[in-house]
């Protein structure tokens, strides 16, 4: 699972002109993707950094100023563009895969009492945002210990 993570004083989501999402305050805009090998140990990992990871104000995590979070599904983190010109989505999980265990990604947050919002799964999503820093992150649930 991986998941860019960008600090941001506000960041919506519309869907059909729709906003469907959105942070209600500064938080944390984060783009999730699965590949086919993710389970439930992945959401676990990617969940633990996003809630503690200290990149807010004086560093301090999501947790400790119980910051919202944005979670959009984004397959293309598993894109692969090395051949030719257009890239290769074969290491993006199916919606059969993904869409439970983004589910259970927020879930997992709301657990440890973060407001979490989303996106829609699979629609055509228009994301806005304003990064504060800037200030991105890459996660990859592999590479966590």
């Amino acid at each position: 699972m991986r998941a860019v993570v960008t600090r941001c004083s506000s960041a919506a989501v519309e869907v059909d002109g729709e906003i469907v999402g959105q942070l209600p305050k500064p938080g944390l805009l984060v783009l999730v993707g699965v590949t086919h090998t993710d389970d439930e140990r992945d959401c676990q990992k990617i969940a633990r950094k996003l809630a503690g990871l200290r990149i807010l104000d004086e560093e301090q995590s999501a947790l400790d100023l119980n910051a919202p979070l944005l979670l959009v599904s984004q397959f293309t983190l598993y894109g692969d563009a090395r051949k030719g010109r257009r890239p290769s989505w074969s290491n993006a999980a199916p919606g059969s895969v993904a869409e439970p265990l983004l589910e259970r990604l927020a879930d997992m947050l709301r657990a440890d009492g973060l407001h979490v919002e989303s996106g829609v799964f699979g629609a055509m999503m228009r994301v806005s945002s304003v990064n504060e820093g800037p200030f991105t992150v890459l996660l990859d649930s592999a590479e966590i210990a």
